[in-house]
């Protein structure tokens, strides 16, 4: 078994591929915006390039995992969401509510998807 490190750092790699599959780790937004659907955009913008570099991209999602700071923001997130996620191919999901590390993010994503 061969496991790949995308973009290693000493803490944790942006990704790890192994056995086909991409693991990448929670992605935040660059942007310092108060709306909650610009900084999903961010992310998921993260998430396209991110997958590029490891030679997949969005239909190939198996698995995403969506931290909101206040579920209040379900809505304004889904907004970016639902434009974006490949028709056909939405991945298994949960959002869930999470004090996130630095309180300017409103979402943080984490993905599994097929390479």
């Amino acid at each position: 078994m061969t496991i790949q490190r995308i973009l290693p750092a000493s803490r944790y790699s942006e990704a790890v591929i192994v056995n086909g599959l991409i693991f990448c780790a929670g992605m935040v937004p660059d942007t310092r915006s108060t709306d909650t659907t610009l900084q999903t955009e961010d992310v998921l913008a993260q998430v396209d390039a991110l997958l590029a570099q490891c030679g997949s991209d969005k239909t190939k999602l198996v698995d995403t995992t969506i931290y909101l700071a206040d579920m209040a923001d379900y809505a304004a997130m889904n907004l970016a969401w639902d434009n974006w996620v490949a028709p056909g191919h939405a991945p298994a999901r949960v959002t869930v509510e999470a004090k996130l590390a630095d309180p300017q993010w409103k979402v943080e994503i984490k993905i599994i998807a097929a390479q």
